[in-house]
């Protein structure tokens, strides 16, 4: 055995992902073989699976060891890309659990040496239930191989050592073939990102797939906002009062509604006075985003400290500034302050609706910790 130090590992390491890289490599390269076994075992395999599925029926996944550990995955894959997928392990299965299989399910059973005894065992009761078997592994001249209705070509040179026979390339590629099996159905039954979505609600997947601008803004009440007018020392002001907002909203004059004056026939009216009195004045959200200051903003202006009384909004905010809108992703709202971003300045988007009235502010530090 040869002996390596702890300086060397890296190197090993290297070598040990160039040999599992190789022979997905090799793989690949048969499958690409016009009227190749490989390619007409991986064809037929997704056959038999479609053919299950679209009856509603299962793929239901078995093996022992490492191959077993591989199926799990593949089960877990194909679950979550839209196909009905469930582990059976071999054992389990003479003991009660062939019960879980039906007439309309079939089966992928993985093995190597395609010669695992526990597999063997249940191959009789599968026939008498007439589901399809389809083997995944390294030898096609094996008992399981000529078992199946259909066989996926998992074959490799060796494993990633020489001296260490422990399944490495071999699982890795199973894993692989596991992998394209699931997307190639996928596409097939055009199972799509919002499909996809659906069945990974949490974690920072799901919130990518799913959350939206509208469920993650900061609502306007908890922004500062002024109008372009505004001096500095009014716009830190505002600013402070209102911290979790990051920035400040320059809006144009906000004005009541135009409405004819009071006649004295009116006052006497019942109830007009308290209309007028009561009469709601234009909102924010009614109002037109001239700009937007950020504490970056604030920190540049600040430079100028022999000006500082006579700076306003309008001189330190980014005019016209890029919004997104509340019924997009905020993956989205990311990338697009991303795209946006080349000095490393944009910290905030202002939100709009479809109607371009304002909604609230959306953060690159929260878009960022969320995501």
């Amino acid at each position: 055995m040869n002996i390596f130090k702890l300086e060397d590992m890296a190197v090993e390491a290297s070598r040990v992902l160039r040999a599992e890289a190789q022979a997905l490599l090799e793989a690949a390269n048969r499958l690409d073989v016009q009227d190749s076994t490989a390619r007409d075992g991986y064809n037929t395999a997704l056959y038999y699976i479609r053919q299950s599925l679209n009856s509603g029926g299962k793929v239901v996944v078995t093996g022992v060891g490492k191959s077993g550990k591989i199926g799990e995955k593949i089960v877990a894959t194909l679950q979550s890309t839209g196909s009905c997928a469930v582990f059976l392990h071999p054992i389990e299965a003479l003991h009660g659990d062939l019960g879980l299989i039906q007439s309309n399910d079939c089966v992928l059973a993985l093995s190597y040496s395609g010669n695992t005894d526990e597999l063997l065992n249940i191959i009789p009761s599968l026939r008498h239930r007439n589901v399809p078997i389809i083997g995944l592994g390294g030898n096609s001249k094996s008992h399981l191989a000529k078992e199946c209705n259909a066989w996926i070509d998992g074959y490799v040179k060796g494993e990633a050592s020489s001296e260490l026979p422990a399944p490495t390339s071999s699982t890795t590629l199973a894993l692989a073939l596991g992998d394209a099996l699931a997307l190639s159905l996928a596409q097939l039954e055009k199972f799509q990102k919002d499909d996809f979505a659906l069945n990974h609600p949490g974690g920072s997947l799901g919130r990518r797939l799913l959350l939206k601008v509208k469920d993650v803004m900061i609502k306007p009440s908890q922004v500062a906002t002024v109008e372009a007018t505004a001096p500095l020392d009014v716009v830190i002001t505002e600013m402070t009062k209102k911290p979790k907002g990051r920035g400040v909203i320059v809006m144009e004059p906000m004005t009541p509604p135009a409405t004819p004056p009071l006649t004295g026939e009116d006052i006497m009216n019942e109830g007009s006075l308290e209309r007028a009195l009561l009469e709601p004045k234009q909102t924010a959200d009614q109002c037109k985003i001239l700009g937007v200051i950020t504490t970056g903003d604030i920190r540049r202006a600040l430079a100028f400290r022999e000006r500082i009384f006579e700076i306003h909004a309008r001189d330190v905010m980014s005019a016209q500034p890029v919004t997104c809108h509340s019924d997009q992703l905020a993956s989205e709202a990311l990338a697009l302050i991303e795209s946006n971003d080349e000095e490393g300045n944009l910290s905030i988007l202002p939100v709009v609706d479809k109607c371009n009235r304002w909604r609230g502010v959306i953060t690159r530090k929260d878009l960022e910790g969320m995501l």
